[in-house]
């Protein structure tokens, strides 16, 4: 039966009006899952997980049963323990700041957002403590547009590519000493810039520590954690991640009270 004009009318204006929203820029929207290819941003934990220098332990995994049981089936368990901040690990605003989020109580909304991947591969080769610059976060605006706010940053370096080789990838392996640890992250200017100016809603890095090598102050940590703002740190290699357009996702353990812990992290790339 043929639609009465008025219906045919109504019917084009839901359709003007749904294109209209569709055009009109807006926060950036996560890439369907069945059309997303992702990528694994952690490193596996094991024996040869890297931690800080001075931290006193590392990974450890006891066997509590691997075998038959007496009932005839097999049954394999496991205790772990291990320090807050070593392998891919978030860093919780209470690490560095008091008063500010434990673990357990960042937002998931702010763990589940756009990514804006920043690369100074080039730049950190010719220079292992180098540090990012506000001019480098604007060349990125200036490609992309304005970062959006609550993104998660990433840092990519190439760091990754050196674990879990300790000497190459702090820049100095001797035991319980992190004075002479050499490696690339964020500047405190650019840190200010993304935290109070673009409001972005974590920092991550491919290397130890969003603070470089050198750093005695660690005030991009301090700048981070007083705005609440996680850090998430030795990323694995982020080569996979376009400037724009994918989505990262990062659980860290809920542990209570905890000033950081490990985490799963995941991008969503667009196909």
């Amino acid at each position: 039966m043929p639609k009465h004009p008025s219906v045919r009318l109504l019917a084009g204006s839901l359709m003007a009006a749904a294109a209209a929203v569709a055009a009109t820029p807006g926060p950036p929207r996560p890439p369907a899952l069945d059309r997303a290819r992702i990528v694994d941003l952690t490193h596996t934990f094991d024996q040869q997980t890297l931690y800080w220098p001075t931290a006193t332990s590392g990974f450890q995994l006891t066997s509590l049963h691997r075998g038959k049981t007496a009932a005839g089936f097999f049954y394999s368990a496991n205790s772990f323990c291990a320090p807050e901040h070593g392998g891919t690990h978030m860093d919780a605003p209470v690490h560095f700041a008091e008063a500010r989020q434990a673990l357990d109580q960042v937002p998931l909304d702010r763990l589940i957002a756009p990514a804006v991947v920043i690369d100074v591969t080039r730049q950190a080769a010719g220079d292992p403590g180098y540090r990012l610059t506000v001019e480098e976060v604007k060349a990125w605006e200036a490609r992309h547009g304005r970062i959006p706010e609550a993104a998660i940053v990433l840092l990519r370096t190439g760091w990754a590519a050196r674990w879990p080789d300790a000497k190459r990838y702090f820049g100095d392996d001797a035991p319980g000493d992190a004075s002479r640890l050499r490696f690339p992250a964020y500047g405190a200017e650019s840190a200010r810039l993304l935290v109070e100016e673009r409001r972005v809603g974590v920092l991550g890095v491919d290397t130890a520590s969003i603070d470089h090598g050198p750093s005695r102050d660690f005030v991009v940590h301090q700048i981070a954690a007083a705005a609440n703002v996680p850090a998430l740190e030795n990323l694995a290699d982020l080569s996979g991640l376009p400037e724009d357009g994918a989505w990262v996702v990062a659980l860290p353990m809920k542990i209570g009270g905890g000033s950081g812990g490990p985490v799963r992290v995941v991008a969503l790339v667009p196909r």
